[in-house]
């Protein structure tokens, strides 16, 4: 990558994101021996390594990592462990067992596919990726001996001056502190999703990032940057479906993935015989069966302090880490922040809603610790310039919209999805926005793919669309600008389940108008050294 003599690296990765929108890395074969000068790389960080952490780390072993953040040193050690066996050469190869007989799969619609459009394979020729491993394996053999290991973000802010970006990946009751942390010392942000716990903080961080225009923030919704989820904007921006002003969005989570529902471990000290097989007799014996024969004290080599970060003191219980923390009210924001932003995202994206002004969440038990089993959220949404009102309804826990006519037998996918109801015809995207397609099948076939219009990210690579944006070779997918407002209705809902009733909401003021204690839900205390920056 070429740059004047006289620039000097760090003013290289200041400037770089407001470079001209045109300017591109130049191709690793002109550079000589396929590889960017080192001088060109980031020097990343990454807080949170173990789960979606580590996916990221390893999208962006391209460039340098510096520095790991993690309260778990056994996590730390087990995903080095992990990368470093997934190198070793294979085992010679045993004889394989019998294939199974294939199960058969359910009738589908017999709708035409359509293959990576024009834009995306463009937009691909625009930088060359690496070799699988490739990056990996210079990362444990080159870098790693030289990466500094932290458990406190706020020490390695201090401490390690040559970080230029941060991959944020911990429990979502952390992203907001350290996001703001890291922005306050000059550093580009990448978040997972949710991008923050509570709507107070979508909104700070989202005036943080405008107020330091320099600094290239992205939310980790992968979905956002792929060739379907564009392909989906742009049916909708065709408008071949009419007006629309019904969307309903489903996921399966938590499914097997985590437990919601649950009460919080407590040993019971009273007497048994008056105990009986009530709901509440049955809670508390679940509270009593999660004490029993589970080792106290917090684990060597785990912080639980610097985990608890910004939430209430809760003691240690290994139900609660390394993941089932997602279904806990304390640090995560259950079914609705997991994926709501990789579904909800695409009808706020291409909609364009606001925000809404009537938001109810009902549900299975919920015992105001944990989150229920499942939900269903209705919001409401206003007109918009040329475009109608929106009822947009949300479903998890299995909860799931009725099943379009035009379907005739075929189910919906279950996992999860999107339906757009407009008043010439109806859309499908699954999972993250995959696979959009017209219903009914007719439509969908005779229109043949929408005209394309929404710029493609290089080879759908979200991560390195934030690297690459840094550097000013790209386009960011999913700024704070806009990833704050998502975030900002998906824990809408969260507010209303925790209210209990239906919010009437001012998104101009930030301030649920109906019911002056649910203004509560919209923001945290934080124990006394995890604020916001």
């Amino acid at each position: 990558m070429s740059r004047p003599h006289s620039s000097t690296r760090r003013e290289f990765i200041a400037t770089g994101a407001a470079a001209a929108a045109g300017w591109m890395i130049v191709p690793r074969h002109v550079l000589g021996q396929g590889l960017t000068p080192p001088s060109d790389l980031l020097n990343i960080a990454i807080v949170g390594i173990y789960g979606m952490g580590a996916v990221n780390a390893q999208a962006v072993m391209s460039q340098n990592i510096v520095a790991i953040c993690d309260v778990d040193d056994r996590l730390v050690d087990a995903r080095i462990d992990a990368w470093r066996k997934s190198l070793a050469p294979p085992p010679p190869s045993a004889p394989r067992p019998p294939a199974r007989p294939a199960t058969p799969r359910p009738p589908s619609l017999p709708f035409e596919v359509w293959g990576p459009s024009g834009l995306q394979l463009a937009a691909n020729e625009r930088w060359q990726q690496e070799p699988a491993n490739t990056g990996l394996r210079r990362f444990i053999e080159t870098q790693l001996p030289r990466v500094k290991r932290h458990r406190d973000y706020r020490e390695m802010f201090a401490n390690q001056k040559d970080i230029d970006a941060v991959i944020i990946a911990t429990p979502d009751h952390m992203h907001a502190p350290i996001a703001s942390a890291a922005m306050a010392a000059g550093k580009h942000v990448y978040v997972q999703k949710p991008m923050c716990w509570s709507v107070a903080e979508a909104r700070h961080l989202a005036a943080q990032a405008a107020a330091n225009p320099r600094l290239i923030t992205q939310m980790g919704n992968q979905g956002h940057s792929t060739d379907d989820a564009r392909r989906g904007q742009d049916y909708l921006e065709s408008g071949i479906i009419g007006d629309i002003k019904e969307v309903h969005v489903w996921t399966n989570r938590p499914l097997a993935y985590w437990p919601q529902g649950v009460p919080r471990p407590k040993k019971f000290d009273g007497d048994w015989k008056t105990l009986n097989w009530s709901n509440n007799g049955v809670n508390q014996r679940l509270a009593n069966a999660f004490t029993n024969k589970v080792k106290g004290g917090v684990p060597k080599g785990l912080r639980w302090d610097l985990f608890l970060g910004a939430a209430p003191d809760v003691e240690y219980h290994p139900l609660y880490h390394p993941f089932n923390w997602r279904g806990w009210i304390d640090w995560g924001q259950g079914a609705l922040g997991d994926m709501g932003a990789h579904l909800v995202d695409h009808p706020v994206w291409g909609l364009k809603l606001g925000h809404p002004t009537s938001i109810e969440t009902l549900s299975t038990p919920f015992n105001g610790a944990s989150y229920p089993t499942a939900t269903t959220t209705h919001y409401e949404f206003p007109a918009r310039a040329g475009m109608p009102a929106v009822s947009m309804t949300w479903y998890d826990g299995g909860f799931m919209p009725s099943r379009p006519f035009e379907m005739g037998d075929v189910k919906l996918e279950a996992g999860g999805g999107v339906l757009y109801v407009g008043s010439k015809g109806k859309m499908l995207q699954d999972n993250t926005g995959a696979r959009p397609r017209l219903l009914p099948v007719e439509l969908h076939n005779s229109a043949g793919a929408p005209r394309e219009m929404l710029p493609r990210v290089p080879h759908q690579a979200h991560e390195m669309n934030w690297v690459n944006a840094i550097k000013g070779a790209d386009t960011i997918s999913c700024p704070f600008s806009y990833a704050a407002h998502l975030t900002e209705i998906m824990l809408l809902g969260v507010a209303a389940l925790r209210a209990g009733t239906r919010l009437q909401y001012d998104g101009e003021g930030m301030r649920v108008t109906n019911i002056a204690a649910a203004n509560d839900f919209l923001k945290r205390e934080y124990r006394q050294g995890f604020g916001l920056s």
